[in-house]
């Protein structure tokens, strides 16, 4: 029997970025980059950029879970972004830029309060892991402009400086999870 996709809602700095990573992976199937854990109905970019909706930039990925796992797609999480650093990633500084995992149901919390225990215990950053673990929120998507960004601006600057080294570590790290071609 085959099992009904699941959707993971994860956010790791600049949507453009995570959506990079994760549409890479053999068994997922659609990967939306939105706005998601604030308090504002229908977030602009430029309002969620603003820091007063509470929103996070993140993605929501639909994936096969007989093709790859929950837990597998929190195995590429910790090691494609740092997790130590509070409402940051590089340069991109803001409560929009947390690290956070929506968890869909009891299961996902479960696996994703193991897994950030695990990546914590591996001792992979000098600081200890902020991760929110919360339930999952409103899922807003971003705006059209958004979408797909770094496989249609793939020479401008933030896509050279910023995702193209998270796409050569997720090449090396995780060459056997990769879509073929």
């Amino acid at each position: 029997m085959v099992k009904e996709r699941e959707t993971a809602d994860l956010a790791a700095g600049c949507f453009w970025c995570v959506e990079a990573v994760f549409s890479r992976l053999r068994g997922v199937e659609k990967v939306v980059p939105g706005y998601t854990g604030g308090s504002v109905p229908n977030p602009t970019y430029h309002e969620v950029c603003s820091g007063t909706t509470g929103h996070a930039e993140a993605v929501r990925i639909t994936f096969d879970p007989d093709a790859i796992s929950f837990a597998e797609l929190l195995e590429v999480f910790w090691l494609t972004h740092d997790p130590s650093t509070l409402n940051r990633q590089g340069a991109d500084v803001g409560t929009q830029y947390r690290s956070a995992i929506f968890y869909q149901n009891e299961s996902q919390r479960e696996i994703a309060e193991k897994s950030r225990r695990e990546a914590g215990e591996a001792g992979l950053w000098p600081d200890p892991i902020v991760t929110e673990i919360v339930p999952a929120a409103d899922f807003y998507e971003a705006e059209e402009y958004h979408r797909d960004y770094y496989r249609l601006n793939p020479h401008q600057g933030y896509c050279r400086l910023v995702i193209d080294p998270k796409i050569r570590k997720l090449q090396k790290e995780f060459a056997d999870k990769l879509k073929a071609g």
